[in-house]
């Protein structure tokens, strides 16, 4: 007869563990991530009814071409750019 054999339950390996760890951090920097569009979005909105309401435009080009450079020199090229202009977007709303 063959001696019993134990089973136990799988172990995680220190890389999966780190990884768990890495996923954890990337999990709580999306939250962060969200929380701060909302909030961004939110006072951009703000901003705009202001000058609405003291008589300005809505957008002011200017700015918003300051913001892209700073999402471009950030983040590097198009994608920094495309992030800008999706920010921007969710602040003011469509063009």
């Amino acid at each position: 007869m063959a001696p019993e054999e134990t089973i136990t339950e799988p172990r995680q390996t220190p890389p999966a563990e780190s990884i768990a760890r890495m996923r954890a951090r990337i999990d709580e920097i999306d939250a962060a991530i969200i929380a701060l569009w909302r909030e961004r979005a939110e006072l951009s909105r703000q901003v705009g009814a202001v000058r609405l309401a003291e008589g300005g435009t809505r957008l002011v080009l200017s700015r918003e071409t300051e913001i892209l450079r700073r999402f471009r020199a950030g983040i590097g090229g198009s994608d920094g750019t495309q992030l800008g202009l999706l920010v921007l977007r969710a602040g003011r709303g469509r063009l």
